[in-house]
């Protein structure tokens, strides 16, 4: 599951979105986060979550949607190491 318990994160943030969309974004995180050698260190895994958390507050919920979302993440993260 995510690591929300970052101070990064304003509190109760997350009892704002669904557990369905909490769901999803587990899912999108780990998918993208296999593309990266060892799975993705703890700075590009939170890079990529707190895009995930932005779209979903502003109410892109679904698998598809935060695909886009952590692809683009990801792409951003390997342009700045390439």
């Amino acid at each position: 599951m995510l690591a929300l318990t970052s101070h990064a994160y304003r509190p109760g943030v997350m009892t704002e979105l669904s557990e369905r969309t909490k769901a999803n974004m587990d899912v999108v995180l780990e998918e993208t986060c296999r593309q990266l050698p060892h799975g993705g260190d703890h700075d590009s895994r939170r890079f990529i979550a707190e895009r995930l958390i932005e779209a979903a507050q502003s109410g892109h919920s679904t698998l598809g949607e935060l695909g886009i979302v952590a692809r683009r993440a990801l792409a951003e993260l390997l342009a700045k190491d390439g």
